[in-house]
């Protein structure tokens, strides 16, 4: 299977990761309009399982090194199948939160704040299991970060403002997604061998963990979008048929989108030997200010905002920058 090498491969590894995680989103706006973020997401979910398999099937069990998919499948201990799909599950939640925030304050908002306070909580989960880097370093990086949150809140709040509604469930969704979004990464982490090349009997190589934490997403899926289509946080209730009656664009948009994070989830797993658990989880997790970027730029989701507004979103993709260095560095 194949192995990353060096620390600055995995470096590599996590800015796309970064790219695939701040981008993914774009497929939700651009199947928005008629299509509800409920049946987008079925496709979406669709796609990570597809590309976890074809992944596993095919890198993750070519060449010399590490241990095939079908037979580390085999051999995988229950605790460890059940870590990696309790991390689909948690996942899952978190990220129907997410979506269902994008919806209604747009990715230049529950981005920043839910994936941003994600990173900070998932940073100091995963460095408390596996510390690898300057923790004074590290954390100093994860408070620049902190503080990029806080401030894009307040910008959000204001531009907001005769919208109180509106504002508080999106930040509220933002933050509950975040909070629980931090969860998912350690339970993955925590299913596979810390030796990829010559991984540990029982433990899962990462082609196969991330297999089994997309079918903790798919079937969880059942559950909490099921129940999100019957009793949604805005808007009416829609129905199955809805999703049947998509067109073939609509499903294909929905599929993409779960192919782009999945990559990025993946490139950051294999990353994790290399880098560690926190540093990667935490580089990937810069995606909030390539998601800024496109809400903010191309999305136009702050237009119109006054010039204070404009000087504290320029504040806060600083600040992220900055904090992401630091956490670079921290290595």
């Amino acid at each position: 299977m194949f192995i990353i090498e060096s620390y600055s491969t995995a470096v590599l590894f996590c800015f796309i990761t970064m790219l695939c995680w701040g981008s993914w989103a774009n497929t939700q706006k651009l199947a928005a309009g008629n299509w509800r973020f409920e049946l987008f997401y079925w496709d979406y979910v669709s796609g990570i399982v597809l590309f976890t398999l074809l992944f596993a099937l095919t890198v993750g069990s070519m060449g010399e090194n590490g241990r095939a998919f079908i037979a580390d499948l085999q051999q995988g201990s229950f605790e460890n199948l059940r870590s990696a799909f309790i991390g689909g599950v948690i996942f899952n939640a978190a990220n129907i939160l997410l979506s269902a925030a994008i919806a209604i304050a747009g990715m230049s908002v529950a981005f920043p704040v839910g994936i941003g306070l994600a990173l900070a909580i998932g940073v100091i989960i995963n460095y408390l299991d596996a510390p690898v880097g300057n923790p004074v370093i590290l954390f100093s990086g994860v408070a620049c970060i902190a503080v990029a949150i806080g401030l894009n809140a307040f910008a959000y709040q204001k531009q907001s403002a005769g919208k109180a509604k509106t504002s508080f469930t999106g930040l509220a969704l933002s933050i509950i997604s975040g909070s629980m979004m931090g969860l998912f990464y350690t339970y993955v982490a925590n299913s596979m061998t810390t030796d990829f090349t010559n991984p540990e009997v029982l433990k899962l190589t990462p082609y196969t963990a991330l297999f089994i934490f997309s079918v903790g997403i798919f079937i969880s899926n059942f559950i909490f979008n099921s129940l999100l289509m019957r009793f949604p946080i805005s808007g009416d209730s829609v129905s199955f048929s809805a999703y049947l009656n998509g067109n073939f664009r609509n499903h294909l948009v929905g599929i993409l989108g779960g192919c782009i994070w999945c990559l990025g989830m993946s490139f950051s797993i294999l990353a994790s030997e290399k880098a560690g658990p926190a540093i990667s989880y935490g580089l990937g997790q810069g995606a909030t200010v390539v998601a800024a970027i496109w809400g903010i730029y191309v999305w136009k989701e702050f237009k119109n905002a006054p010039p204070a507004i404009v000087r504290i979103l320029k504040a806060m993709l600083g600040l992220y920058v900055l904090g992401l260095a630091i956490i670079i560095f921290s290595r």
